[in-house]
């Protein structure tokens, strides 16, 4: 097995070079890094990533910490993870995913072994015990979601007054008038996409005089399906619980009830999970795969910067049409 000895003899450079190299505790200059790093590949040396964390204090690791076991993983979360990795990777740094719960006990415990240089803290709650130890513990992190003041956070999220008010223009404009909203009867409390959306959406039908309908059903096919004789007339159905919208659906389609000829859907989900159903639902696009790298690119700056503070940003979902919304 190739040393760091052996790879500076092959480089022509001091041992000493080889570690500045690998630790990034001092400049090289471009032509001399290249030499190690072809002696590397050459010999095929591998980093000592504890070696290297143990050096410069520094893992290069972050977490992605979400609570698959409280929160089921959907088709949009997938774009986060998946966009967050690659924005982590492209920068030099590893992302792992931390299915932690929300009480905050666990993420301090595992905060305390040092393994990570950061958090992205994803499906954040108003009042989140997971924003406490990490605040705590003096790790640097960045939420994809925002508490209820998240003033003096690093955050990125949906603007979901914006995404209701694209959706509720969607249906208006073919003539719908009794618009209901699903979301997931939720297990985390206080969830704060569940909660800024109904709040857009009950201020928007006070604005446009329109009579609010919310409901609420577990995130299945069978909680979609339960639905079907609780929409009191509802010529229209804003769904912001993927899972339930198969469900309404295919109940829908059980009674006879056509889509869109006589209900309207538009759902929050992927592109994907739209082309399974029939017909193919309009959906409003989360901006996952954006805000997952936006994310990480924030902590990182922090990390690199800690005296740098990056803005926070807002993002709609984008309204892309399908074939289960038509005319009232």
């Amino acid at each position: 097995m190739a040393t760091v000895r052996d790879v500076a003899e092959r480089a022509g450079v001091s041992i000493a070079t080889v570690s500045f190299v690998l630790n990034g505790t001092k400049p090289v200059t471009p032509a001399t890094r290249d030499r190690v790093e072809a002696a590397m590949a050459d010999l095929g040396y591998r980093r000592n990533v504890l070696a290297r964390a143990l050096a410069s204090r520094r893992t290069r690791i972050l977490a992605l910490a979400h609570p698959t076991l409280e929160q089921r993983l959907g088709s949009t979360t997938t774009d986060f993870v998946t966009s967050a990795a690659r924005a982590a990777r492209a920068r030099g740094y590893h992302l792992v995913l931390w299915p932690v719960d929300t009480d905050g006990d666990e993420i301090r415990e595992l905060l305390s072994q040092g393994l990570v240089d950061g958090v992205v803290l994803m499906e954040v709650l108003l009042e989140d015990a997971r924003v406490e130890a990490l605040t705590g513990s003096g790790t640097p992190f960045a939420l994809i979601g925002r508490t209820a003041d998240p003033a003096g956070l690093i955050h990125v999220d949906i603007d979901f007054d914006q995404s209701m008010a694209i959706a509720l223009d969607h249906l208006q404009e073919l003539g719908h008038r009794e618009i209901a909203l699903v979301s997931a009867g939720h297990a985390l409390p206080e969830y704060g996409p569940k909660v800024r959306s109904a709040a857009a959406y009950r201020r928007l039908c006070g604005e446009r005089g329109l009579r609010p309908l919310l409901l609420e059903c577990e995130a299945s096919v069978v909680g979609g399906r339960s639905l079907v004789p609780r929409l009191e007339g509802s010529t229209a159905v804003v769904v912001m619980n993927e899972f339930a919208g198969f469900g309404l659906l295919s109940e829908l389609a059980s009674r006879g009830v056509a889509v869109p000829g006589e209900v309207s859907i538009v759902s929050f989900t992927s592109p994907d999970m739209a082309a399974i159903a029939d017909p193919p639902l309009t959906i409003m696009r989360s901006p996952g795969a954006t805000l997952g790298a936006l994310g990480v690119d924030a902590l990182i700056d922090r990390l690199e910067d800690p005296e740098l503070m990056p803005p926070p940003q807002l993002l709609p979902c984008t309204l892309e049409p399908g074939g289960s919304t038509g005319r009232a």
